[in-house]
C-alpha cells in the first residue's frame, strides 16, 4: 500500500487549474496567482503608482477573485478575468484617494506631434559597474512611467514592459486595439521628452514581482482564504495497492 502522488499543480493547464480551484484547491489558486503575480502587480501599481498600495490591491483583488471563481466560465481568459479585476479595485481606490483626470484633457494636450521613442529589449554584455547602473536607470524610468496619465500608463506597461501584444492588450482592457496603438504611440512620446534613448535597455526589468514581494502576497492572500473557510483539503491523494 502507498499512497499516490499529490497531482503537480505546478504542470497543470489553466483549464484544471481554474476546475480545482472552484472545488477550494488552495494549491490550485496558488499556482494561478504566482504565474500571473508579477504582470497584475505591474497593472496595479500603473494605476496607484505604489508599491504598498499596489500589493494592497492585488491582494483584495485576489480574494474578491477567488470568492467569484465559481462563476468563471471562460468566456475570456483567466489572466483577462484577473487582470480586469485588478483594474476595478485599483481604479477604485484611485477614486477614492482623488478626482481622476478627463482623458479627452489629456490628448488635447498631447497632439505636439512629438517622436515615438523606441524601447529594445536586448541587454548589453553584464558587468557589476553595468547592473549598478541598470537599477539607478530603472528607478528613473519607473518615475518617468509613473507620471505617465493613467490610460497612457496601463497601455505602456502591459505592451512595453509586459511584452503583451496589442491584441491581448486590447482584450485585456477592453479597448480597441487601434486605441491601443494610439495611446501607447502618445506614452512612448511623452517618455521621450523625459528619457534618452539609451535608458530603454532596462525596460523589461521595470517594476519587478519576484522572490520575497510575490511569496508574501501569495501567502497572505491563501491564509485569508483559509480564515474565510474558502478552502478545502487539497484534492489528489488516495490509497493504491
Amino acid at each position: 500500500m502507498r499512497k499516490l502522488r499529490q497531482a503537480d499543480h505546478e504542470g497543470l493547464g489553466e483549464a484544471e487549474l481554474v476546475r480545482l480551484a472552484q472545488a477550494g484547491d488552495g494549491e490550485a489558486f496558488r499556482v494561478i496567482m504566482q504565474r500571473g503575480n508579477q504582470r497584475l502587480f505591474r497593472v496595479a501599481r500603473g494605476v496607484v503608482r505604489d508599491d504598498g498600495e499596489a500589493e494592497d490591491v492585488l491582494q483584495e483583488a485576489y480574494a474578491r477573485a477567488f470568492a467569484a471563481i465559481g462563476g468563471f466560465r471562460g468566456e475570456a481568459g483567466l489572466m483577462t478575468w484577473l487582470t480586469r479585476i485588478v483594474l476595478n479595485e485599483a481604479r477604485g481606490r484611485l477614486r477614492r484617494r482623488r478626482p481622476m483626470v478627463q482623458l479627452d484633457q489629456i490628448e488635447a494636450a498631447q497632439m505636439d506631434g512629438a517622436q515615438v521613442i523606441p524601447f529594445p529589449n536586448a541587454f548589453g554584455s553584464a558587468s557589476p559597474e553595468a547592473d549598478a547602473a541598470r537599477a539607478q536607470i530603472r528607478g528613473l524610468i519607473e518615475h518617468a512611467v509613473d507620471d505617465l496619465p493613467e490610460a497612457f500608463r496601463i497601455v505602456f506597461i502591459m505592451r512595453d514592459i509586459d511584452e503583451c501584444s496589442i491584441e491581448e492588450t486590447a482584450a485585456n482592457l477592453d479597448l480597441k486595439p487601434e486605441t491601443v496603438k494610439t495611446r501607447l504611440h502618445r506614452a512612448r512620446r511623452l517618455l521621450r521628452e523625459a528619457l534618452d534613448a539609451r535608458l530603454a535597455t532596462t525596460m523589461v526589468e521595470a517594476f519587478p514581482f519576484l522572490g520575497a514581494r510575490c511569496s508574501r502576497i501569495t501567502e497572505a492572500v491563501l491564509a485569508r482564504l483559509a480564515a474565510e473557510g474558502r478552502l478545502v483539503e487539497a484534492p489528489g491523494t488516495s490509497a493504491a495497492v
